[in-house]
């Protein structure tokens, strides 16, 4: 019994090094937090037919699994010479170099906040017409996301 416990007593304190140091993060899995990789998937995507000939404001929602926070960093689109990212506070928008995906979270961009800005656009999409969006992103498997997204109407507002 008393050998018992010694052992005990060392694997417990081993553990105790262990995640003292980092060596225990095989230990506590990928969970959010755990240091694991982004992992990436986009849905719920769509672009509210445009009212204007040269810009359109594109929405997605990317959901990230994994352990560690990704940066959207870039998309490009057959649609626009150019795609922005924009940040809204408020009432003010501003361009940002990249977007944040918390570890264990999404990122939301739709109306009257975060959003894709496509500029000079190659043609003014019809409602119904499926575009394609390549979304680029750092520390994340996978880097890219391809993904197309409908055109709806320019007063579509997504359920819930």
């Amino acid at each position: 019994m008393r050998r018992r416990r010694a052992l005990l007593g060392a694997l417990g304190g081993a553990v105790a090094v262990a995640a003292a140091t980092g060596a225990a993060a095989g230990l506590a899995g990928h969970g959010p937090g755990s240091g694991g990789p982004a992992r990436l998937t986009v849905g719920a995507g769509y672009i509210p037919r445009p009212l204007l000939t040269d810009e359109a404001a594109a929405y997605v929602t990317v959901a990230n699994s994994g352990g560690t926070d990704a940066q959207l960093t870039s998309v490009t689109t057959p649609l626009a010479a150019h795609v922005t990212l924009h940040t809204t506070t408020g009432t003010t928008m501003r361009q940002v170099a990249s977007l944040t995906v918390p570890a264990g979270g999404r990122l939301t961009l739709g109306t009257g906040g975060d959003h894709l800005m496509l500029e000079d656009l190659t043609h003014m999409p019809s409602v119904g017409e499926r575009i394609t969006l390549e979304l680029h992103f750092t520390h994340a498997t996978p880097a890219t996301v391809t993904v197309t997204v409908p055109v709806r109407p320019t007063t579509y507002h997504p359920k819930g």
